[in-house]
C-alpha cells in the first residue's frame, strides 16, 4: 500500500496586526525600494497617452521588451485611434505577430480603437471609471495608464507587485482587485506609481517567482519571508 503525501500549506509570513503597524513595516521597505531603485520608471516605450494604452493591453502574456519591438512599427503606421480603428485586420496581425496570441490581441487593439473613436471623440480619458469602460481595460492597465499618462497615483497590481505583497505581508489576497483594495490602505497615495515600478524591478531582478536571491537580497534584513523563502 502506497501511502499519500500529506500536503504542506504554504506558510504566511507574519504582519502587525494593526494599520499603524503595518503601514510602519511597509514604509521600512519603501524606503529602502527607494535608495535601490531610484530612477525605476514604465519599462513600455511610449510619446502619449494613446500609445501607453496600446502598448499596455499588448504586454499582457508577454514581457514589456517584446512590446516595445513592435510598438515603433505599429505608431508609425496607425499613429492615433481614428487610424487603427481602420486598420485591416491582417496588417496588424503582421506586425503583433512577433507577441504571440496575436489574432486576438489584433481584435483587441481594433476595438479599442473603435471604443475610443466612438465614445471619447479619440481622445484617452484620464479617469478610471471611463477607461474600465474600454474593450480590453481592466483596472491594471487603467492604473498604469493613469500613473504614467496622467500622473494620476494609481497601484498596478501585476505579477510581480502581487507575489512581491503577498511575500511582504503586505496583503494576503489572490485576487488582483482585491490586493489593490487592500494595498491603497498601506501605501503612501503619492507614491503609489512609483512604487509599484520598484516592486516591479525587485521583482524581476531579486525576488523572483521560482528562485528568489534571498541570500543575495538588499531587503533580507526586513523581510518578513526571508525565513519562510531561504
Amino acid at each position: 500500500m502506497v501511502e499519500k503525501k500529506k500536503s504542506v500549506k504554504h506558510r504566511l509570513p507574519p504582519r502587525p496586526r494593526s494599520w499603524k503597524g503595518r503601514r510602519e513595516a511597509v514604509g521600512l521597505i519603501v524606503d529602502r525600494l527607494a535608495e535601490l531603485y531610484p530612477y525605476s520608471h514604465c519599462a513600455l516605450v511610449h510619446n502619449n497617452a494613446f500609445e501607453l494604452l496600446v502598448a499596455t493591453v499588448l504586454s499582457a502574456q508577454t514581457t514589456d521588451a517584446r512590446v516595445n519591438s513592435v510598438t515603433p512599427t505599429l505608431f508609425h503606421n496607425f499613429p492615433d485611434p481614428q487610424s487603427m480603428a481602420a486598420a485591416p485586420l491582417p496588417v496588424l496581425e503582421d506586425i503583433l505577430h512577433p507577441l504571440g496570441f496575436y489574432r486576438a490581441k489584433a481584435r483587441s487593439l481594433n476595438g479599442l480603437a473603435h471604443g475610443l473613436m466612438e465614445r471619447f471623440a479619440g481622445v484617452v480619458p484620464g479617469n478610471l471609471e471611463d477607461l474600465i469602460t474600454l474593450p480590453g481595460v481592466g483596472r491594471k492597465t487603467a492604473n498604469v495608464v493613469l500613473g504614467n499618462a496622467f500622473d494620476i497615483p494609481g497601484i498596478t497590481v501585476d505579477t510581480h507587485v502581487g507575489r512581491l505583497s503577498r511575500r511582504w505581508g503586505w496583503t494576503r489576497e489572490t485576487d488582483p482587485v482585491k490586493a489593490e483594495m487592500e494595498l491603497a490602505k498601506i501605501l503612501p497615495q503619492p507614491q503609489w506609481t512609483i512604487i509599484c515600478h520598484r516592486v516591479i524591478d525587485h521583482g524581476r531582478q531579486v525576488c523572483h517567482s521560482r528562485k528568489p536571491a534571498c541570500l543575495t537580497c538588499p531587503i533580507s534584513d526586513i523581510c518578513p519571508s526571508f525565513d519562510i523563502e531561504k
